[in-house]
């Protein structure tokens, strides 16, 4: 498509030398290095959208064990984006929310991958030792904690802050994308108070039914990517 794109581009100076108008020949240049740089931004793979397959990726945890998504398949998969020095995600897990909810859905066979995709230098992004202290100190209970620090796994998932929750069905389909709840604060408080998205959409799913909310904007801290 770029190449296609690019193409288009040179047309405008072939038209140049063959004698049309030059403010012609400019807008034409301007509107086909438009076209040029929409297909340059949307080009490079498309985030995955709820009802359509989960892209596989592969990642290693912070004790040096591999997992692909495409190694859980036939079971339901959460991705937590997380990263523990947003006001956020502190919020869920100074409170014990987020490992209660690790535990529950856990024990039911469910894949809970915690994923951090902050960049080198970022807040969250922490070496392998820091994070086993990390994870330890906050009793974290996810499947795997997994670093993401070229924002590869977040790009394509087009996370976009932290927390940020992704529920996949056992057949691979994304059935869940957006906050972990209804109440976008940093209050502890208010987690009683507030629906769970994530639990809403595993319990409707495991009950053989339609999840009633696919799709939510999500609350927290901007992933802190390398770029």
């Amino acid at each position: 498509m770029v190449v296609e794109a690019a193409e288009k581009f040179a047309r405008p100076a072939k038209m140049a030398k063959l004698g049309a108008s030059p403010i012609n020949t400019m807008k034409t240049i301007i509107l086909s290095l438009v076209a040029v740089v929409s297909v340059w931004l949307a080009d490079p793979a498309q985030a995955v959208k709820v009802g359509q397959k989960a892209p596989d990726f592969s990642l290693t945890d912070i004790n040096g064990k591999v997992h692909k998504l495409s190694d859980y398949a036939g079971k339901y998969v959460v991705l937590e984006w997380t990263n523990y020095g947003c006001p956020f995600v502190q919020k869920f897990y100074n409170s014990g929310t987020m490992q209660k909810l690790q535990k529950e859905w856990t024990a039911k066979g469910v894949v809970w991958l915690s994923i951090c995709s902050s960049g080198p230098g970022q807040q969250g992004n922490m070496s392998p030792a820091e994070w086993q202290t990390a994870v330890a100190a906050r009793k974290v209970a996810a499947t795997a904690v997994l670093p993401d620090p070229d924002g590869t796994v977040g790009h394509l998932f087009d996370a976009k802050t932290t927390p940020d929750m992704f529920v996949i069905r056992t057949d691979g389909v994304l059935i869940y994308s957006g906050a972990i709840d209804s109440i976008r604060s940093t209050d502890l408080a208010d987690i009683a108070k507030a629906q769970n998205y994530v639990s809403a959409a595993l319990t409707e799913s495991m009950a053989g039914k339609s999840v009633s909310l696919q799709y939510s904007k999500s609350y927290g801290c901007d992933v802190h990517y390398k770029d």
